[in-house]
């Protein structure tokens, strides 16, 4: 079994928790958010370059950021009271949506 969308997977899960802490940093004037930003940034691109020996590097950051963009408004909006309308929804669908057509219909894999 290819171990690359697990890589993938892992990368992305870090980089949304990293980003999730950037707030809580307030500036990297905080040590433990401060902490959990640059952990979670470092063991993002150590499982993104470990994804990019199987996945295209176009097709990894295109799943890596669009993924991670999603998750990240979703975080902002459950936990962190963030709003959210029509037009933030609209392109999240959008931003979904091009990873998925990256996936089924390109054959540059």
């Amino acid at each position: 079994m290819n171990p690359s969308y697990l890589y993938l997977f892992l990368a992305i899960l870090s980089e949304v928790i990293g980003t999730s802490a950037l707030k809580a940093s307030v500036g990297f004037t905080k040590w433990l958010p401060s902490t959990i930003v640059l952990l979670g940034y470092g063991t993002a691109f150590y499982f993104l370059s470990l994804s990019l020996k199987n996945i295209p590097i176009g097709t990894a950051y295109a799943i890596w950021s669009g993924l991670g963009t999603a998750g990240i408004v979703l975080i902002g909006t459950v936990f962190l009271k963030e709003s959210i309308d029509l037009p933030k929804i609209i392109g999240i669908v959008l931003i979904v949506a091009g990873v998925v057509v990256l996936n089924v219909f390109s054959r540059a894999h």
